[in-house]
């Protein structure tokens, strides 16, 4: 990573991924500091990709939706941007949307009111897609030597890897739409259907990404922290991006949260241990990666100078040296409480990545079992989940029971596997039914075959959450029974939450383009199979708001990032209407022993300045969730885990 050079022809790419809550923001944020005052000469942007962003946080800065320079020396800038999924989309729409539309309109039976949604922020995945958009014109601009991306949580990156895939099938949607005549020639006649240019545009865009993203300028960067859970989840990411196309390699990976030099603390010696452990961890998957370590020093990395200072730490290998003013430590009263036993049959755990939904969730999960005696079942919806980690059993996409108990189950949902398998075995009962259609009879089915298998194609990453949840809502089956969600991280969970209303749209389309042929038994079974997904949106989107039958549980740390992510979050889950209910800040350090280690003194001192600042400003519960040595993991670590809580006062 060391000895960068700008090369004006090809941007170099640098892209931080890794688990929610590992430090990507801060190691991203910190590289782009370090190189930008290194390269002065070479033009560097850092931008985020989450939806949840939180640059403006490290920065101490609100950024607008268009980079941004900050001063990182006296000879050297950098510019940061917090993309804007919705402007940014828009934007790239704007310069041909009247031009699609009216080409989608002369060519098919769709209406200009029905294709327009498809062409703005409604669709899922939006942050992908706006990613993907804003890198394409970045490389296309050659305006920057170094491009420093911060992701959001793996599971969502691999989305963002597949996006050239996805847009390419929503290119396919708008041209077969727009076909109609050449479509019927070439099925009847033998000729060849010809691409609009508008198209072409926006497929050269796609590609420029997919070729940008293996080329030898483009590099990833695997954050993780000496946690089980974290390291874990690398290496099932990296099997991930092996696997995609084109296939994708680690390159750098930084240790973060390490500690080397312990001191007398039992806690931190406890730490050390798991850095020496996880070092030789990582190097043994990670055999032909440049391994870094970035120390733990028990507080926050806020601003450009002491971004810079760890960057230096980090990057240049130098120690680590940052001024630091701990804020004051002011009282807090915690008194002793219960886990809470879900009062709902549907429970949601939602937060910023890293903060221990998982660990919650199962919590919440296992005092509903053994103090309300309530069948339960717990399920991830994140696209890279962990509660096989949890329960130290594999878990997958069927309910399992879990602690040698029936009436305890958990389930990791691939349910895009799902999606994927009732959107094939659709498309091949139409082939089938055309292929044995008279020749004349419903000719011009062999159009609207091909507009149907295109929006069945066009569903983007976002649907299988949804569909997750339908299955989860199929579990709930009146008050004898509990299902908890351990939903994906911020950004990616807001999005699901939001989702409803956007698959109704995608449904109306799909059932119009089956209903000239109303006639024929498959259109018929197609559009009963499609209109109960439309069923499942609305009673989905009823349960979700009824606070007799669901609760939203935010969790988040005594931090300051996460301390300002989740004031954002509580905020548009009260715009969405959702019942909320207490929230968790956990990993929350209680023993008086930290108080003799400068290093968890420090640490304690944090913790406790968020939490009186939350106190002050959150009108609801707050229960907090000491610190354990050990990741929780089994049924005994469960039992105990359950054992305390605390309540703020």
């Amino acid at each position: 990573m060391r000895g960068a050079t700008y090369n004006a022809s090809v941007p170099k790419l640098q892209f931080f991924i890794g688990k929610g809550g590992v430090g990507k923001t801060t190691i991203s944020a910190s590289y782009a500091v370090w190189f930008a005052a290194h390269h002065p000469r070479t033009p560097t942007l850092l931008i985020s990709t989450d939806p949840a962003h939180s640059l403006g946080d490290v920065f101490e800065t609100e950024f607008s939706a268009s980079p941004r320079e900050v001063s990182v020396s006296p000879n050297a800038a950098l510019h940061v941007w917090e993309i804007d999924a919705e402007r940014e989309f828009e934007k790239f729409i704007g310069r041909s949307h009247e031009s699609i539309l009216r080409l989608v309109e002369t060519g098919t039976f769709f209406t200009r009111a029905e294709i327009e949604p498809l062409l703005d922020v409604s669709i899922p995945g939006i942050s992908e897609v706006a990613a993907l958009l804003a890198l394409a014109d970045l490389l296309e601009r050659r305006a920057y030597g170094c491009i420093v991306v911060d992701t959001a949580p793996v599971g969502h990156t691999l989305r963002l890897f597949q996006m050239p895939d996805h847009f390419v099938r929503l290119l396919n949607f708008l041209e077969t739409a727009a076909s109609r005549d050449e479509i019927l020639a070439q099925t009847f006649a033998g000729t060849h259907a010809k691409t609009h240019p508008i198209l072409l545009e926006w497929s050269r865009s796609a590609e420029d990404v997919r070729g940008a993203l293996s080329s030898p300028e483009s590099r990833l960067v695997l954050v993780t922290t000496p946690e089980g859970f974290a390291l874990e989840e690398s290496v099932r990411a990296a099997d991930a991006l092996r696997d995609s196309s084109p296939p994708l390699v680690i390159g750098d990976i930084v240790l973060n949260r390490a500690i080397e030099t312990p001191g007398s603390c039992t806690r931190c010696r406890s730490r050390a241990r798991m850095t020496t452990a996880a070092g030789k961890f990582l190097r043994r998957h990670f055999p032909n990666s440049e391994l870094m370590t970035a120390a733990d020093i028990g507080s926050p990395i806020i601003g450009t100078e002491a971004l810079r200072a760890f960057g230096e730490h980090v990057f240049g290998r130098k120690p680590l040296r940052i001024a630091e003013k701990p804020p004051s430590t002011p009282d807090l009263r915690l008194r002793k409480s219960s886990w809470p036993v879900l009062p709902t049959p549907l429970s949601l755990t939602v937060g910023k990545g890293g903060v221990g939904k998982t660990t919650v969730s199962a919590a919440m999960a296992y005092r509903a079992r053994h103090a309300a005696r309530k069948a339960v079942t717990i399920c991830s919806t994140d696209p890279a989940p962990s509660l096989d980690d949890v329960f130290k059993q594999d878990i997958g996409d069927q309910p399992v029971a879990v602690l040698d108990d029936e009436k305890f189950q958990a389930m990791e949902i691939d349910a895009g596997a799902r999606y994927r398998e009732w959107a094939d075995g659709l498309k091949s009962r139409l082939d089938d039914a055309f292929t044995s259609t008279t020749r004349g009879v419903h000719v011009d089915f062999s159009f609207e075959h091909r507009v149907f298998s295109a929006l069945l194609d066009i569903v983007p990453p976002g649907m299988d959450e949804i569909a997750a949840t339908f299955r989860i809502l199929d579990l709930v089956s009146g008050d004898s029974q509990r299902v908890v969600i351990d939903m994906a991280p911020t950004g990616h969970a807001l999005e699901l939450l939001r989702m409803p209303e956007r698959i109704l749209l995608w449904t109306r389309l799909l059932l119009k383009t089956l209903a000239p042929h109303r006639t024929l038994t498959l259109a018929q079974d197609a559009a009963v199979e499609i209109a109960e997904v439309g069923q499942r949106v609305r009673r989905l989107a009823a349960v979700l708001k009824d606070r007799s039958q669901a609760r939203v549980y935010p969790v988040m740390l005594a931090e300051p990032l996460p301390d300002r992510e989740t004031g954002r979050l509580l905020k548009a889950l009260k715009e969405l209407r959702l019942p909320l209910a207490p929230l968790f800040v956990n990993r929350v350090l209680l023993g008086e022993a930290a108080v003799r280690c400068p290093r968890c003194a420090l640490t304690m001192r944090w913790q406790r300045a968020t939490l009186s600042g939350l106190k002050k400003r959150h009108r609801g519960e707050l229960y907090v969730i000491g610190e354990y040595a050990q990741p929780i993991a089994g049924a005994a670590a469960l039992k105990a885990f359950t054992r305390e809580l605390w309540h703020v006062v």
